[in-house]
């Protein structure tokens, strides 16, 4: 008996063709694995970051799925030493941008992609600038919803994710500057905003 036949009664390519994709599917299994470790905790900030995208729950669902079934497709193509988060919301973003409402909302033009025509100051956050965390979540959600996208889309990645200003400007594709500009911007107009609804004044 030659060494090819030491597996009696089973045929030589069958035994060849499943000692080949044995671990190929081993592989498989462990990325499944990983990325599900990875994704599942974020679940909540897709939904809530696809909802203020979309204002439609249904929608949002739809996008998160989307979202989650083209990062398993691409997770080859993540560096482990990067941010997963940022990684994944940036896909989802740019599902939403190839849809017909993401591409009605992206022809919007804003200022602060023209940062030589504003007053930069500093995104620093502080405790006063903390807006998000007020207690009343019914006003915040009000004057979350008059801001402009791009505005709200920042600030809502810095204060709410706290995702930081480098992988916001990945997640966003604008530069840095415009990061910052845009969540001052934000939590100007988002003071503002509060202030006209609570009565309050300066």
């Amino acid at each position: 008996m030659s060494g090819g036949e030491a597996v009696p009664g089973v045929p030589m390519h069958i035994r060849d063709s499943s000692q080949r994709e044995a671990p190929d599917n081993v592989a498989s299994v462990n990325r499944s694995a990983d990325f599900e470790r990875l994704a599942l905790p974020l679940l909540p900030s897709l939904y809530n970051h696809a909802f203020w995208l979309t204002r439609n729950h249904a929608e949002a669902e739809d996008l998160v799925q989307e979202t989650l079934s083209k990062a398993l497709r691409a997770f080859d193509s993540f560096e482990v030493s990067t941010n997963f988060k940022a990684w994944i919301i940036r896909i989802l973003r740019n599902t939403f941008l190839t849809s017909r409402t993401g591409i009605a909302t992206s022809r919007t033009v804003f200022l602060e992609d023209h940062p030589h025509v504003l007053d930069t100051t500093d995104a620093s956050p502080t405790p006063e600038d903390n807006l998000i965390r007020l207690d009343n979540q019914a006003a915040l959600q009000r004057a979350l919803e008059q801001l402009e996208p791009a505005l709200r889309d920042a600030l809502l990645l810095c204060d709410v994710e706290e995702v930081k200003y480098k992988d916001i400007a990945l997640i966003l594709d604008i530069p840095i500057g415009t990061v910052m500009s845009r969540i001052s911007r934000a939590r100007r107009a988002l003071r503002q905003l509060l202030q006209l609804q609570l009565g309050e004044s300066q």
